[in-house]
């Protein structure tokens, strides 16, 4: 979502990026990127869909939300990576319009999740973590582990 508006308003670098996400937060609420997800996954639902994935819950006020919306039928999966291996992995993306060229990018980016947005809570509240410090197989075999365990 936040690349589509980010987009939609014709801009295209990682400054424009945390404008935007900024701007939406300060228009619509802290937990605007979750009521529009949360409304994308209802529809998919009503549809007959048995489960939806959401990728990047990213505040605590998202998590309060989903978690208020959709109760113990959220399941939130924690992808953890250790700080140097996750930097490397960021400034060597390719699959992305928005470009890191520096760890400091990085450490601003997360520094203000963290602060700002209170990530962490998110994380320290997940049903699962998963390590991700190896192969995507790897990853993909965990995650197959939880999905599993997990009831639909």
């Amino acid at each position: 979502m936040l690349y589509e508006e980010v987009a939609r308003r014709g801009l295209d670098n990682v400054a424009d990026e945390k404008f935007v996400r900024e701007d939406m937060r300060r228009k619509e609420g802290p937990a605007v990127f979750a009521k529009r997800v949360a409304e994308k996954a209802k529809t998919y639902i009503t549809d007959g869909a048995k489960a939806v994935v959401l990728d990047g819950l990213y505040s605590w006020s998202e998590y309060k939300y989903l978690r208020s919306v959709f109760d113990d039928q959220l399941v939130v999966i924690c992808v953890a990576a250790p700080r140097k291996l996750r930097y490397e992995r960021v400034l060597s993306r390719t699959d992305t319009h928005r470009k890191y060229t520096s760890t400091a990018q990085i450490e601003e980016r997360e520094t203000a999740e963290i602060e700002n947005l209170e990530k962490g809570g998110p994380i320290a509240n997940a049903d699962y973590t998963l390590l991700n410090d190896t192969t995507p197989e790897a990853l993909y075999a965990q995650l197959n582990k939880v999905l599993a365990e997990v009831s639909f």
